[in-house]
């Protein structure tokens, strides 16, 4: 797939797609014009066309010094003439391992600018997701915001659907006798447990992000129409959270049951070799007697040797039943 462009963007007038892809300096010029609706996006930008853009919208200087930050933490907060928020997208790459991206989102009246400081997030989907709902558009950049903020929870579904079906295949191993599985499942939890951490870090937040988006845009505007779904991506986020909660109460629970039986395995290794051992002192023991440099029934004699050879191979072999019967062999 081809790389995106560095800079995207779309108008639309009267909630209609009228051109996309025009040179970003035209944007300023768009949202002059009346009943217009406006969207830039940014990958890895640099400062100055970061403050040319804040010039042009009249952007808060510390947001946009967030929204180049390397590490930020996910939040929304309001500002005199916009609305910035900052939140962290999820994505299994091809090799199965999650990636984490980061996107930053300057909300006007009549303008969504969308910063990404990476690719994680498929903005083609974004703009698909707003193609299927175009009716939802009239309602200006709220409806741009809830399809970005609405795929982002898709992502995150999806992300989480893999980690839970990754445990429930460690499970179906999880009993497995053999050492070299064993080990497997050990540095698929651990890593497992560490996906598990970088998801939870980008999703608890967002529950705080669409709350403050629901309390700082919908109800100073009045938009009712929207409220229902901003109120679905507010239960889509709370599923996620608890979600990931599941998940690390199962990872857990593999983890210790996989220590568990790590320690049951070694107890049987320890019982097989002192096992081994009480039998192998057995004709140590008797050998020895028998080496003593003192006359004993049988000294110097064919028949002693017999009767040292009976003694351990009798005695080797009731230890043996004995400890077979008790499954320590």
């Amino acid at each position: 797939m081809a790389p995106p462009p560095p800079i995207r963007t779309r108008v639309w007038r009267n909630a209609t797609l009228e051109r996309e892809d025009f040179p970003f300096e035209q944007v300023s010029d768009y949202l002059a014009e009346p009943d217009t609706l406006v969207w830039a996006d940014l990958v890895s930008p640099d400062s100055a066309t970061v403050g040319s853009l804040a010039e042009e919208l009249g952007l808060d200087p510390h947001a946009v010094e967030d929204a180049l930050a390397e590490s930020e933490r996910p939040k929304a907060t309001r500002y005199q003439s916009h609305l910035f928020l900052t939140a962290y997208s999820l994505r299994r790459d091809a090799d199965g391992d999650l990636t984490v991206g980061r996107i930053s989102i300057f909300f006007t009246r009549h303008a969504l600018v969308t910063v990404r400081l990476d690719d994680a997030i498929d903005m083609t989907a974004v703009t698909r997701r707003w193609d299927e709902n175009a009716d939802l558009l009239k309602f200006g950049t709220r409806a741009l915001l809830h399809g970005v903020l609405d795929q982002m929870v898709d992502d995150y579904f999806d992300a989480l659907q893999v980690l839970d079906d990754e445990i429930e295949s460690i499970e179906d191993v999880l009993f497995d006798e053999d050492a070299a599985a064993a080990k497997d499942v050990s540095r698929t939890v651990y890593e497992l447990r560490r996906s598990l951490v970088q998801a939870r870090r980008a999703i608890l937040p967002m529950r705080e992000v669409v709350g403050t988006v629901v309390r700082r845009t919908l109800a100073d505007d009045g938009t009712a129409e929207l409220q229902p779904y901003y109120e679905d991506l507010s239960d889509h986020v709370l599923r996620a959270v608890d979600w990931t909660d599941t998940l690390r109460d199962e990872i857990t629970s593999v983890f210790d049951t996989n220590m568990q039986l790590s320690d049951n395995r070694m107890n049987q290794i320890m019982k097989k070799l002192t096992g081994w051992a009480a039998i192998i002192a057995v004709p140590t023991a008797v050998t020895g007697w028998y080496g003593q440099n003192v006359p004993y029934p049988g000294f110097d004699q064919p028949w002693g040797f017999w009767v040292s050879v009976i003694v351990i191979v009798v005695m080797a072999a009731v230890l043996y039943v004995s400890f077979k019967k008790r499954d320590w062999l």
